[in-house]
């Protein structure tokens, strides 16, 4: 089943006299359950696809629909409360208020809804277990290592059982053994809970934990390559190789 479906994206910035194309006519589906990687180069547009995808930023032309409803032209205010129920959302740089405990940063999207507190710690006790959370849960952001900030960040974009989450960088701030358990979680949690995941990344051992990675160059998409029944390593092997033929994949800021 389609979950998201953006037609002919097109993004620019700036005016008529200083107009930036960053986005050239993009075509994306993604079907519920996937988890999906966006490569490309710095200045490729990938970053900036995320976040037209995921209503962050406005799109210039096209159209995006998600779950069915079509978001494209839709006021603010609706976005907003679109994002509250139906998306969840991953930063590179966690993204968690200090003055709160991981299990108060955690709960923070239920705060918004009508979830009794009862259904709330029980969605935030399987949330933290998946996660391998549970022993931190008092715990203050400064008390707790990078790995730890992400996987609470991560618990609290699915804590509400979004439709769709979207990560941005996810490992960009994480050595390579926090980023290896934080990918082995959320690839866990993608077939447990059948969560779509949309993350952008410029590293290749990370796309590999994903089942497609759609690769963009100069704000079009050069192509796809679909994990199927290949082993991660056989797919690491041909993300590098496509890296390769498009020159190298470096860090967007």
């Amino acid at each position: 089943m389609t979950i998201l479906e953006a037609k002919k994206i097109y993004k620019s910035y700036g005016n008529k006299f200083t107009k930036q194309e960053v986005l050239k006519g993009i075509d994306v589906r993604i079907q519920k359950g996937e988890f999906v990687t966006i490569m490309g180069a710095s200045g490729s547009g990938k970053t900036t696809l995320l976040n037209v995808l995921s209503t962050i930023d406005r799109l210039s032309h096209g159209s995006l629909i998600i779950e069915q409803e079509d978001l494209t032209k839709s006021r603010e205010k609706k976005l907003a409360q679109f994002r509250k129920h139906h998306l969840g959302f991953i930063f590179q740089d966690y993204n968690l208020l200090d003055t709160l405990t991981v299990k108060e940063n955690i709960l923070l999207p239920l705060s918004i809804t009508s979830t009794s507190k009862k259904e709330a710690q029980s969605k935030f006790q399987t949330v933290a277990r998946d996660l391998g959370i549970e022993d931190i849960a008092n715990k203050y952001p400064n008390e707790i290592s990078g790995g730890q900030k992400q996987r609470t960040s991560a618990a609290r974009a699915f804590i509400h059982e979004p439709s769709i989450i979207f990560a941005d960088e996810p490992t960009g701030a994480l050595d390579s053994k926090a980023a290896s358990d934080l990918l082995a979680k959320l690839t866990h949690l993608n077939e447990k809970r059948l969560a779509t995941i949309v993350m952008v990344s410029h590293d290749p051992v990370a796309a590999s934990y994903s089942s497609r990675v759609i690769f963009i160059k100069d704000g079009q998409i050069y192509t796809q390559l679909n994990k199927g029944e290949e082993s991660r390593n056989t797919f690491l092997k041909d993300i590098m190789k496509t890296q390769g033929v498009l020159g190298g994949v470096h860090d967007e800021h």
